[in-house]
């Protein structure tokens, strides 16, 4: 974990500009926290970022929330967790609180509408964007089990918790096994 108590407002600002300007939900704010904790900051390795992205993925609730708890958790503990947390949420609450008060009727507007779907596409880029990026690094074998685990899900309607429940179970086992192969050929 950091010390430096300068980097506190720093993480909440960082989260803060990331909530205030991502549009499309959680899965659209993963490249820009990428971008931020990795590429500007370097507050996390890429390795790192896939592991909190499997776990925040793993947990109940938003990615985008539980990447940032993840993120500031790994910095700075309880206190980064909870700057990190704020600084996402709370420009959106702010939005939603002002649309609430000030915009309910805009809604079923037609320019608002048509803003919305012009918007999508984007949306959609935000997302493949840091899958590709983050797919670079892996194995050529990882691509068929993924094209498996989608077949899984949508082609036959496996729930993913029972995917991901295996993939981690896998993960152990073969980490185990591995780990055994590496010792008895080191006690050689």
């Amino acid at each position: 974990m950091t010390t430096d108590r300068q980097s506190l407002p720093q993480l909440f600002w960082s989260f803060f500009k990331i909530g205030l300007f991502t549009f499309g939900g959680g899965y659209a704010m993963i490249p820009l926290i990428q971008r931020e904790v990795i590429d500007r900051t370097g507050w996390i390795r890429r390795e790192e970022f896939l592991d909190l992205l499997t776990l925040a993925q793993s947990v109940p609730g938003p990615i985008a929330v539980n990447t940032s708890v993840f993120v500031g958790y790994k910095l700075h503990g309880l206190r980064g967790a909870a700057a990190a947390l704020l600084g996402t949420v709370l420009p959106s609450f702010a939005i939603i609180l002002a649309i609430a008060v000030f915009f309910a009727g805009i809604r079923h507007n037609p320019v608002v509408d048509a803003a919305f779907k012009g918007m999508r596409p984007a949306v959609v880029a935000l997302i493949i964007g840091p899958v590709i990026s983050l797919s670079q690094g892996m194995h050529r074998s990882m691509f068929l089990v993924i094209a498996a685990s989608a077949f899984a899900v949508w082609g036959l309607g496996w729930s993913p918790v029972y995917l991901l429940c295996g993939a981690a179970a896998a993960g152990i086992a073969w980490e185990l096994l591995t780990t055994g192969r590496n010792r008895s050929r080191i006690g050689k």
